[in-house]
C-alpha cells in the first residue's frame, strides 16, 4: 500500500515517534512518506494525520481511501485540542484513545478502534506523551494490518470539547500547594509554554524536572 503519516510542523514533539512508526510500516513491505507540509500530498491509500495543530482540508481528504486520526479520548467525549493535557488536570490516569475516520467536521467520523493507557500518576509531559505515541502507533500498525475486517462504527453519545489551551492555563495558584497543583506540573510544557505565578506584582516562570 502507498502510506503516507502527516504531521503538520518537523518541529512537533510527535516527529521522532512519526519517524519510528515510518520504519515499522517500512519493515511491513508497504511504500510510506512521511510529510510536514500539505502542499506535498498526494493520493494514498491511508494517509494518518497525527499531532496535526491544523485542519486539512476536504481535498487532501477526498484524494485517499482511508485518513485515519487518533485521538486521546472517548470520542464523541472530548473532541478538540489538547484531550491528554485536559484529562490529566481532570485527575484521570486512565486515558481512552479513539482510531477513526477524518471527515470535514472535526472529530466526529466513524471509529475503528478503540484502546487506552494507563499511568501511575507520577509522570511528567514527555513520559505522557512518549506513552501516548507508543499506543498510537501501535494502533496505526494495527489498522493496517486489519483494516479489511475492521468495520467502521459511528460515534454514539453526547458530544463535548475541550478548548484550545491558552497561556492563562498555565497560571499556578501562589495559594494552592504544590501537592494540590501537581497534575498541572505533570503536562507543564517547559520549553513552549511554561508555568507561572503572579505575585507582588511580577510573573514568575517555573519549569519541572524528574531524576
Amino acid at each position: 500500500m502507498k502510506i503516507i503519516i502527516y504531521t503538520d510542523s518537523p518541529d512537533s514533539w510527535f516527529v521522532p515517534y512519526g519517524n519510528k512508526l515510518k520504519e515499522k510500516i517500512s519493515n511491513l513491505g508497504h511504500e510510506v512518506k512521511y510529510i510536514h507540509d500539505s502542499s506535498d500530498l498526494f493520493p494514498c491509500d491511508v494517509m494518518f494525520i497525527l499531532s496535526c495543530t491544523k485542519l486539512l482540508a476536504s481535498r487532501y481528504l477526498d484524494q485517499n481511501l482511508h485518513n485515519i486520526v487518533v485521538h486521546a479520548s472517548d470520542l464523541p467525549h472530548g473532541k478538540g485540542f489538547s484531550p491528554l493535557q485536559w484529562q490529566i488536570l481532570e485527575g484521570r490516569n486512565v486515558i481512552p484513545l479513539t482510531l477513526f475516520e477524518a471527515v470535514e467536521e472535526v472529530d466526529n467520523g466513524p471509529y475503528y478502534l478503540k484502546d487506552s493507557i494507563s499511568f501511575k500518576g507520577d509522570e511528567l509531559l514527555n513520559e505522557l506523551r512518549r506513552k501516548m505515541s507508543l499506543k498510537i502507533n501501535d494502533m496505526c500498525l494495527k489498522f493496517i494490518s486489519d483494516f479489511k475486517n475492521l468495520k467502521p462504527k459511528d460515534q454514539t453519545g453526547k458530544s463535548t470539547f475541550y478548548k484550545k489551551r491558552v497561556e492563562k492555563d498555565d497560571q499556578l495558584n501562589v495559594h494552592e500547594s504544590i501537592a494540590n497543583q501537581f497534575n498541572h506540573f505533570r503536562i507543564a510544557d517547559n520549553e513552549n509554554f511554561p508555568m507561572y505565578f503572579k505575585l507582588y506584582g511580577k510573573k514568575y516562570y517555573l519549569k519541572i524536572y524528574d531524576e
